[in-house]
């Protein structure tokens, strides 16, 4: 059985929109211009570790958009890893060894949580990783903060009054100021 291990970029007030350079954001592009050579390898060992991508469409979109014009071992990577999409709109994903998950979302992703034999990668998608965390199918957070506070943007947690219960199992900084701090999801007696 495979883990759905979530791994976002966020400012330290908890936004996570257009860290890449999407547009229709004020501050696009706030983790590009502030990403170090090390993060950049450190990201890539974590997609290395990882069997599967899961995201949702509209990061599919900016993924599929972007990924397949890049060259070297991390393009290689991306683009050559399974990935599936949650998707009620996409039929046809042209992004090579796509799926769209089919029938009931989140009946879907606790399947392919059981059919895998390695970890899944959950990247940016904010409102799959919601109800993923609603559903209680995330295992892990890793939360890479950056040293900015952008003041506007979505942030990346939906307010719920259920809890979240989380355990700190590690912590990695950067020359830039970023940390990733990696949380492990804790449930029933482990609280």
């Amino acid at each position: 059985m495979g883990r759905l291990v979530v791994a976002e970029f966020m400012s330290i007030d908890g936004v996570s929109e257009a860290p890449g350079g999407e547009p229709g954001y004020r501050h696009t592009n706030w983790v590009g211009k502030r990403h170090e050579a090390k993060q950049i390898e450190h990201k890539f060992q974590e997609v290395l570790d990882h069997e599967a991508l899961l995201v949702g469409r509209v990061t599919y979109e900016s993924f599929a958009g972007a990924w397949p014009t890049y060259k070297g071992p991390f393009a290689d990577r991306m683009n050559g890893m399974p990935k599936y999409v949650i998707s009620s709109t996409l039929k046809d994903p042209a992004w090579n060894n796509t799926i769209v998950l089919q029938g009931e979302p989140m009946a879907a992703v606790a399947k392919l949580k059981q059919n895998l034999k390695g970890d899944i990668l959950v990247g940016g998608s904010r409102t799959l990783v919601n109800a993923l965390r609603q559903h209680d199918l995330v295992d892990e957070y890793r939360l890479m903060v950056f040293p900015v506070i952008l003041g506007s943007g979505a942030q990346f947690f939906d307010r719920r009054e259920d809890a979240t219960n989380l355990r700190l199992t590690a912590t990695h900084s950067f020359a830039n100021g970023a940390v990733e701090l990696t949380y492990q999801v804790l449930r029933g007696e482990e609280i």
